[in-house]
């Protein structure tokens, strides 16, 4: 379908096509969703973002609501919910999106019973024991569902651990420094990534979902863009591998995700990365009391910007694209 769209819309730039003629063109290429398509897609669009509001709001009733209610009424308020999804999803079965959308549900209100409970018998826990213990008991739901969204819930939960108790630890010292937690959550989403595209080469057939493959990859990718960013403006700290690191992550995403499978998204990624780390370099070097050093950086921003969007139209005009 986007080779088909990509080509009408190539002939319609070069006068191929009559005008008031572009739609009816798109239509008989099949370049557009029928009606089917987007009755489903918006189907599963209203039905997940049914379940995450629903546990959503489960979370902020007991925000709202704290001091008026008994012990007994709010875990009976929290467990509730999650006892109605599994239900759902015994009976629907993990192979219906509705059975899923349940699971996801309850995966996210585990975390307001898991804070109800630190919070009622004052466990003295960190807030990063509840993130930690949050995805060690979601995990299993995730790996029984096999389900891309609630695999991506569980990364971001983790990631949030992660976070939470290096900076619950900070005073420990350099071990504990900023540029060390970037390097960690870098290993981690790289590592999530490298193993995702991994197993969907091999034939795992529900890793092959594109969305969830494109937030690992913005999620590495501002990692190694932070990294580099570190790197620059910390010059001759003792921190040297930021920019080496960023360079190494763009050049496999260039090999991956433009000729191994091509991905625009990835790529176009990688043009934001590139014009973030050259503008950071450009700044610390030049002086910014200088009005033509200013317009210098804006020009250059513009001119990747520009070279970047014309080289991202010739891959997607590419046969096979």
């Amino acid at each position: 379908m986007a080779n088909a769209r990509d080509e009408i819309l190539d002939w319609s730039e070069q006068g191929r096509i009559a005008p008031g003629k572009l739609r009816a063109a798109l239509e008989a290429g099949g370049a557009l969703p029928g009606a089917d398509q987007w009755r489903g897609f918006l189907d599963r669009v209203l039905l997940y973002m049914g379940a995450v509001l629903l546990g959503a709001g489960v979370i902020f009733f007991f925000a709202f609501n704290w001091q008026e209610l008994g012990r007994y009424a709010k875990f009976a308020l929290v467990q509730a919910p999650i006892v109605a999804a599994l239900a759902f999803v015994w009976m629907l079965g993990l192979e219906r999106a509705a059975g899923r959308a349940a699971l996801l549900a309850a995966a996210l209100v585990v975390g307001a019973l898991l804070a109800l409970v630190g919070q009622t018998y004052q466990t003295g826990a960190d807030t990063w024991e509840l993130f930690a213990a949050w995805s060690a008991a979601i995990l299993p739901w995730a790996l029984l569902a096999r389900f891309p969204a609630l695999w991506i819930f569980w990364l971001l939960i983790a990631n949030v651990a992660l976070t939470l108790y290096f900076t619950t630890f900070g005073f420990w010292g350099a071990l504990f420094a900023p540029e060390k937690l970037l390097w960690l959550l870098f290993g981690l989403n790289t590592a999530a990534l490298a193993t995702w595209e991994g197993l969907a080469a091999a034939g795992i057939a529900w890793l092959r979902e594109r969305w969830s493959v494109r937030i690992l990859a913005f999620a590495s990718g501002g990692m190694a863009t932070a990294l580099a960013v570190f790197h620059i403006v910390d010059w001759g700290r003792g921190i040297t591998w930021g920019a080496p690191a960023w360079l190494a992550w763009m050049a496999a995403a260039y090999g991956a995700y433009r000729h191994w499978t091509k991905d625009l998204f990835v790529l176009a990624g990688g043009v934001l990365s590139l014009t973030v780390v050259t503008a950071t370099f450009l700044g610390k070097h030049l002086k910014f009391d200088d009005a033509g050093a200013l317009l210098f950086i804006g020009l250059v921003v513009i001119g990747i910007s520009a070279a970047g969007g014309w080289w991202l139209r010739q891959v997607a005009n590419e046969e096979g694209s």
